[in-house]
């Protein structure tokens, strides 16, 4: 079921101006934080590699067998097999798998409202802008308020009656080693737990309304192929119990994070039997993806300044709709362009502020290699006017007696 409400409404010339005035002061404030951002990236990627690198070249293989004092404070690897002595137990479902850690997740059939804004400018400066919402059912893990929405009557969307959680294991033990849960909650919950026919039959009993089980998950409701509002779904998925990989400090029988010098707390855990290498590598893969993540955040977000700092000008010209729309192309591609040079500059800067010797030698080979392209270029175009023919120079005419 879907059905839709449309709203129009209208902005006058002066009151966008003012808008727009407000919105240099928030578009330079974004530039700054945007610099600021990226700068800071800049030197959280360098001392993650220093850290990791000064990881791996201080790490201890041990084995899980035993706990040995004398690797007391130090950085560890050890991989062995994890087991919790306790399963985690979601007593409100009766589920309870040989695992580490529970993860229930609870979906409810809802309401949900989407909007959709189309805008358009009028001679003179005002602009119209028509906004439909759109209204359709659906699964949501959060709970809708219906409340909210902008045409509520119809759209009821009763509370949630069980929310998604998590259940953790007791007595972890790692060969001689007993991990605390922050070193469990590293761990991805990748197994899916079914559950069966029989498990169903049993909450029946504990829960009211109908309860199947289809596709391996509870269904609170009285026709899986046909959802109505406010019927549930509860699903699972568990951390398995077995190979785990851990490089953190030994504490006692349990680990923690190192601290290194570079700046860095270190405890990495993953599941299955990995190398210490691996490992290390794999963390500096990680923190390469996220450094160019935060990167293209931050270029956003300049860009997105710089528009709000051009914005007045495109408004006042939108008087005349379509010198509006080319100068605000126009403010687009300056706005880009403006990023393009500050954003790379940005980091640059942070690159001498926190690696000023590779960031000489970077520049040096890039000086060297301009002036080589130069030089090339005009040894080529002097052969090139050498090798040009003389011009001739045809003899007058006889001018006639």
């Amino acid at each position: 079921m879907t059905d839709t409400y449309t709203e129009t409404t209208t902005k006058g010339w002066s009151t966008r101006i003012g808008e727009s005035i407000k919105g240099i002061l928030f578009g330079i404030v974004l530039i700054v934080l945007s610099c600021m951002l990226l700068f800071w990236n800049e030197g959280r990627a360098v001392q993650t590699i220093k850290s990791l690198n000064e990881g791996a070249g201080l790490v201890v293989d041990i084995g899980p067998g035993s706990v040995d004092p004398a690797n007391e404070g130090k950085l560890v690897h050890v991989t062995g097999d994890m087991k919790a002595g306790v399963k985690p137990n979601d007593a409100e479902f009766g589920v309870s798998p040989n695992s580490l850690r529970l993860e229930r997740k609870v979906e409810m059939y809802q309401w949900k409202q989407e909007s959709k804004e189309e805008t358009k400018k009028n001679l003179g400066g005002s602009e119209e802008t028509v906004t439909t919402y759109s209204y359709a059912q659906g699964w949501s893990e959060s709970p809708i308020d219906s409340r909210k929405f902008k045409v509520p009557d119809g759209h009821f969307n009763p509370a949630m009656r069980y929310q998604s959680a998590q259940f953790k294991g007791g007595n972890i033990t790692f060969g001689a080693f007993r991990p605390n849960d922050e070193v469990v909650a590293m761990l991805p919950a990748s197994e899916q737990v079914r559950v069966d026919a029989a498990m169903a039959e049993a909450l029946r009993a504990r829960v009211s309304g109908p309860v199947q089980a289809v596709d391996g998950r509870f269904y609170l409701g009285a026709d899986p192929s046909t959802p109505r509002i406010g019927d549930m779904r509860v699903s699972y998925h568990a951390v398995p119990a077995g190979a785990v990989s851990i490089v953190g400090r030994q504490s006692g029988s349990d680990f923690a994070d190192y601290q290194t010098h570079a700046g860095d707390k270190l405890l990495i855990v993953k599941p299955g039997t990995k190398s210490a290498i691996e490992m290390f590598n794999a963390a500096q893969s990680e923190n390469k993806m996220w450094t160019w993540i935060i990167r293209l955040v931050g270029a956003a977000m300049m860009f997105v300044g710089f528009q709000l700092i051009f914005a007045p000008l495109v408004v006042v010209a939108d008087v005349v709709p379509m010198i509006g729309n080319v100068l605000g192309a126009g403010a687009s591609l300056v706005s880009f362009i403006a990023t393009a040079v500050l954003a790379p500059l940005v980091i640059a800067i942070a690159w001498l502020w926190y690696r000023p010797l590779v960031s000489i030698i970077v520049l040096a080979v890039g000086g060297v290699l301009a002036f080589g392209g130069y030089w090339w270029r005009s040894r080529r175009k002097a052969a090139a006017h050498r090798a040009a023919p003389e011009p001739t120079t045809a003899a007058p005419a006889p001018r006639p007696s």
